[in-house]
């Protein structure tokens, strides 16, 4: 059905609303990808600041907010002295320590 006919339904009062939504399929929503319950926020970010998230998240193979969120956990858990460090981090840092220096 058209938009302006579902509205003239709707203006005409009366029951033809009611059996219009009576006669919509279920609408089909998305699974969630999480048991946690997700609370969404708005940031505004200067484009250059967001292009290079994107282009980290893009390398990453992640999603934008996915990177961000966990950026934000990694900096909750510096703020109290627990320990979140990328699994590339912790294997750089070890490669760094196996080479010798040069004097």
């Amino acid at each position: 059905m058209h938009r302006d006919e579902a509205t003239k339904r709707f203006h005409g009062g009366g029951d033809a609303f009611a059996d219009l939504i009576d006669e919509t399929p279920p609408a089909q929503l998305p699974t969630p990808d999480t048991d946690v319950p997700m609370v969404s926020r708005s940031v505004r970010l200067p484009l250059e600041t967001y292009e290079r998230v994107r282009a980290a998240a893009d390398a990453r193979g992640i999603g934008v907010t996915t990177l961000m969120r966990q950026w934000i956990e990694a900096g909750l858990a510096d703020l109290d002295d627990s320990a979140t460090v990328s699994l590339a981090d912790v294997r750089r840092a070890l490669a760094s320590l196996s080479r010798p220096t040069a004097a």
